[in-house]
């Protein structure tokens, strides 16, 4: 009887955990972190301030766990989205495609706003975001893949490692969001990182 009750309880923790989650991730997508509230939080959630604190110690903590989800949810995103791509594709293609996909998920996924306020937290240091700029995340792996492929195929020039090219392209469309973040709404994010996709890889053909 007693493992029993535990059981429901570990279950109703669990299940509480989710509502306060998912009601923060939609009040944040909706209004941005800054202009969301724990006190909302747990009004959206239907549970109390106390139940939400036995779960996150604050409302960062909390940004930081959506984080972490966001940077994982993004890169399969990719990577799903670059196994739709046909190999017989230029490697040039290719990339443009993937920035494409990229500035799309960014835009309607996350939202200018949100990204605003992850490259304020970028800045601050006052959560941990290592998971959205570690380089030894997947989206690297993913633009040193394509690059391997496009040396191998004689398309890209050899005098620059596809790491460090990798990490130019990201480099971009980081600059470009940020630019757009400053300027919202009056940048479009998909065209200013195709156009810009579209100079940075002419100068990398063979």
């Amino acid at each position: 009887m007693k493992n029993k009750n535990t059981s429901k309880r570990q279950q109703r923790a669990i299940e509480t955990k989710k509502k306060i989650y998912e009601a923060a991730k939609q009040l944040i997508l909706v209004h941005g972190v800054e202009n969301v509230s724990v006190d909302s939080i747990v009004e959206a959630a239907g549970v109390s301030k106390g139940a939400f604190y036995v779960h996150f110690k604050s409302k960062d903590s909390l940004f930081v766990t959506l984080v972490n989800d966001y940077t994982n949810i993004a890169d399969l995103d990719y990577r799903s989205f670059l196994l739709t791509i046909s190999d017989n594709k230029s490697t040039f293609d290719i990339l443009h495609n993937l920035a494409e996909e990229i500035s799309d998920f960014i835009e309607h996924s996350i939202g200018l706003k949100n990204m605003g306020t992850l490259y304020k937290a970028h800045l601050s240091k006052t959560i941990d975001t290592t998971s959205a700029i570690s380089y030894n995340r997947e989206l690297y792996k993913i633009f040193s893949e394509v690059l391997e492929r496009g040396v191998n195929k004689g398309e890209i020039r050899e005098d620059i490692a596809v790491d460090l090219l990798a990490k130019h392209l990201i480099l971009a469309i980081r600059g470009i969001t940020f630019e757009c973040c400053i300027r919202y709404p009056d940048m479009n994010l998909k065209e200013e990182v195709l156009n810009h996709f579209n100079i940075l890889l002419y100068g990398l053909k063979k």
